[in-house]
C-alpha cells in the first residue's frame, strides 16, 4: 500500500500542532506540492531495507507456562533459541527481560500495549550470547513498560518473591530476579533506568550489575531515554555475573576487553571502601536493612579493605535529576513511537509501528505511574519548552563530579541497595499508593543511572526471611573492582540463600 499524501485537513492539523495557521492562499500553494513530494517518499518507502540475517535459526517461540509451572509468575514465555555448540556460555540457559528483542519470540514489555508483537531481529546482546553458546529459554515478566520499582504493575500479573510469595520481587526486572530461583535458568538479563536491575536483585537475594553507562550496547532493547538506558547481567553468584558481562560488554576505552572473571580472586586487601552517610536512614528505611549493610562493610574490613564513612550531601536530592530526565525523556519517546531521532541508528521501524499502533489502541491500559510521568513530561516540554530537561542534562557532569570527588579517595561507595526489604503484595492495594511505594525503592539507585557509574547489588543478609541488598558503586568503567569486591564478600559469608 502506497503512502498517502496529506489532504487539506491533515495540513491544517499539522500546522496547529506546530503553533501556526494556514491561510486559504497557503493551502492553494501547498496542496499541489504534496502529490509529487509524497511520490518521492513512496519510492523510498518501497525500497527494501538491507537484510539482517539471523545467525542462529533454531527458534521455538514456545508459549506461556501454566501457573503451576511458574508459581512466581516470573516467566511470560518459555522459548528455545539455541546458539553455538561451543563458547563461554555453552550449556548456559538464559532468560531475558521481555523488553529485549529476540527474533521470532513474542514480546510485550509487560504491557497490553505491545502484546502480540513479534520482533524480526535480535538485540545485540542476544546475538553475543548466542554466539558464545547460550540458549535463550525464557522471556521474563516485568513491570508495565518498565516503569516501576515494585514488581506489581505487569499487565500479566505481579512477580512474586522467591523467598516469600506474600511479597513482591521488585521491579522493573522482577522476572529477571525471581526466575533465577527456578531450576533450569542459570543467568538472566535485566535493564535499568532507575534501579530496575538492582532493586529486584536486592528483593530476591540475587546479584545484579548495572554496568557503566555505554559499556553494554542497548541496541534493539525497548528503553526510556538513551542517556539512562542500561542492560546488565543478573545471577545467583557474582562469578556468573562476571561471566555474562564478559560476553555482552564492549571493550573498555583505553583498556580493551576485560577478562572480568580473572579479576575475581584478587581479593580486596587494601581496597578503600566509603560508607555513604546519606544512603542510610531515609524516611521509611528499615533499621534492619541499614544495620545489615553496615555489618557487611565491617566484614569487608576483616578481609583487608580499608573502610571509612564519607559524606556526599547531594545524594539526598539526586532523585530530582532522575525525575526530570525520565519524565521528558519518556514523553519524547512515546511521542516518537519509541524511536530516538537524531542519531545514526540502527533504527527499528518494525518496532516503531507496533509501538505507535499499540499506544493509540491501548494507551488507556497503561499503569498510573507511567501515565503520571507522561503527563508531567508532556506538560514540562510544552509549558517550559524543554528548559527543565536541558538543565537536568547540563547539570549531569556536575552531579557526577560530586561522586567522582568521593571516588578519588575511595575505590567503592557502599550503601543499602533499597531502603527496605521486599514489599508485601496486596492485590487490594490502591494503585496510586503502589505507585509511591514503588518509586521510593529507587532512593539510592536512581542517581547512578544519571551519573552512569557502575553499580552492583549483592545479597548481604536475611531478615525476617527476606534478603537485604548491599550496593557497591565504583568509578566509570571500573566494573571489575565491584565484581571483585562482591565476590570476596560473597565467599566470606554464609547467609542462607535457598
Amino acid at each position: 500500500m502506497g503512502m498517502r499524501a496529506p489532504q487539506r485537513d491533515d495540513l491544517i492539523e499539522a500546522a496547529a500542532i506546530n503553533h501556526f495557521e494556514l491561510s486559504e492562499q497557503d493551502l492553494q500553494h501547498l496542496l499541489p506540492m504534496m502529490g509529487p513530494l509524497f511520490a518521492r517518499l513512496d519510492r523510498l518507502d518501497r525500497l527494501p531495507e538491507p537484510a539482517q540475517p539471523l545467525r542462529w535459526a533454531h527458534r521455538d517461540p514456545g508459549q506461556r507456562p501454566q501457573p503451576q509451572d511458574d508459581p512466581l509468575n516470573a516467566i511470560l514465555r518459555r522459548c528455545a533459541v539455541k546458539g553455538a555448540a561451543t563458547g563461554k556460555l555453552a550449556g548456559k540457559r538464559v532468560g531475558v527481560k521481555d523488553c529485549v528483542l529476540v527474533a521470532g519470540v513474542p514480546m510485550s514489555c509487560g504491557s497490553l500495549m505491545l502484546d502480540g508483537y513479534i520482533p524480526d531481529r535480535d538485540a545485540a546482546i542476544v546475538t553475543r550470547m548466542l554466539d558464545e553458546g547460550a540458549e535463550i529459554i525464557a522471556k521474563l515478566n516485568m513491570d508495565n513498560m518498565a516503569f516501576s520499582g515494585s514488581g506489581a504493575t505487569s499487565a500479566f500479573g505481579p512477580v512474586l518473591n522467591p523467598h516469600n510469595r506474600e511479597h513482591l520481587a521488585g521491579g522493573s526486572s522482577g522476572g529477571s530476579g525471581a526466575a533465577l530461583y527456578y531450576e533450569g535458568i542459570d543467568l538472566t538479563i535485566g535493564c535499568d533506568q532507575g534501579g530496575s536491575i538492582r532493586i529486584p536483585a536486592s528483593f530476591c537475594g540475587a546479584v545484579g550489575l548495572k554496568p557503566t553507562h555505554g559499556l553494554v550496547p542497548y541496541t534493539d532493547i525497548v528503553g526510556m531515554d538513551p542517556t539512562i538506558d542500561h542492560a546488565g547481567p543478573m545471577a545467583r553468584k557474582t562469578a556468573d555475573v562476571a561471566l555474562l558481562l564478559e560476553v555482552i560488554a564492549d571493550p573498555v576505552p583505553g583498556a580493551g576487553r576485560i577478562a572480568y572473571r580473572q579479576e575475581l580472586d584478587k581479593g580486596i586487601a587494601g581496597v578503600r571502601i566509603g560508607i555513604v552517610k546519606e544512603g542510610f536512614e531515609w524516611d521509611g528505611s528499615e533499621a534492619d536493612v541499614d544495620a545489615a549493610v553496615r555489618r557487611a562493610a565491617e566484614a569487608m574490613a576483616k578481609l583487608g579493605a580499608r573502610v571509612e564513612e564519607v559524606s556526599i550531601p547531594v545524594h539526598r536530592d539526586a532523585m530530582h535529576f532522575a525525575s526530570a530526565v525520565m519524565a521528558e525523556g519518556l514523553a519524547a519517546l512515546f511521542a516518537q513511537n519509541g524511536l530516538v531521532h537524531h542519531v545514526k541508528g540502527p533504527y527499528n521501524g518494525h518496532l516503531a509501528r507496533a509501538f505507535g499502533e499499540g499506544l493509540r489502541m491501548r494507551g488507556a491500559d497503561l499503569p498510573p505511574l507511567l501515565k503520571l510521568m507522561l503527563l508531567i513530561g508532556t506538560y514540562l516540554n510544552r509549558r517550559y519548552l524543554g528548559r527543565v530537561y536541558a538543565k537536568a542534562q547540563n547539570l549531569r557532569p556536575w552531579l557526577r563530579a560530586q561522586y567522582d570527588r568521593a571516588l578519588a579517595h575511595v575505590d567503592i561507595l557502599v550503601m543499602p541497595t533499597t531502603p527496605t526489604k521486599a514489599h508485601r503484595y496486596d492485590p487490594k492495594f490502591d494503585a496510586y499508593d503502589e505507585m509511591v511505594r514503588g518509586f521510593a525503592t529507587g532512593n539510592n539507585t536512581m542517581v547512578f543511572d544519571i551519573t552512569g557509574h557502575p553499580s552492583l547489588s549483592v545479597p548481604c543478609a536475611r531478615s525476617n526471611g527476606l534478603p537485604v541488598g548491599l550496593m557497591l558503586t565504583g568509578r566509570h568503567f571500573d566494573d571489575a573492582t565491584l565484581l571483585r569486591a562482591a565476590h570476596a564478600y560473597e565467599q566470606s559469608v554464609a547467609w542462607e540463600r535457598a
